[in-house]
């Protein structure tokens, strides 16, 4: 690494972005309701709310078990230590995201807030340019050709 004391220098947490989001798709559901749908609080939202969120621990929990494995950061204010490029980092270059991506829309459902979906891809945008753009940016510098090749080889999100 070039400089020891570098960092994306994201100081917002993503999964506080993602909860954020979130709550502020109630607060807006409490000034402009939009009614529930005839498929929100069903068995099927449930069901399918269920699956999604199990998806989502699909990418995130061998994510967060490769970083804390291989003693990187999960904090975007610090430098990363490793490049983590095995494993579910093979089939996404954002496996957290991912995850916590479809932890949102599979509570959406389960809440059954239309609001909540409506904000999702604002929340994409947001987590695209505040958070992955400037980890990649800081990734490109901490570790140069090896993270250029495994850009070229693995996605952003799936």
């Amino acid at each position: 690494m070039k400089n020891s004391k570098d960092s994306p220098g994201v100081f917002i947490p993503p999964p506080l972005i993602y909860a954020g989001f979130f709550l502020l798709s109630f607060l807006i559901q409490g000034y402009l309701t939009i009614k529930a749908a005839f498929f929100f609080h069903t068995r099927a939202a449930n069901i399918a709310g269920l699956l999604i969120i199990i998806t989502s621990l699909v990418f995130s929990l061998p994510a967060l078990r490769q970083f804390f494995r291989t003693k990187n950061t999960v904090m975007l204010i610090r430098p990363a230590t490793s490049l983590q490029t095995s494993g579910i980092y093979s089939l996404t270059r954002n496996p957290m995201y991912v995850g916590l991506a479809l932890l949102y829309l599979g509570m959406a459902l389960i809440f059954g807030n239309w609001w909540t979906l409506i904000l999702f891809p604002v929340l994409l945008v947001t987590i695209h340019f505040r958070v992955i753009r400037p980890e990649e940016n800081y990734l490109s510098r901490a570790f140069g050709d090896p993270y250029a090749e495994y850009k070229n080889q693995v996605r952003r999100w799936i």
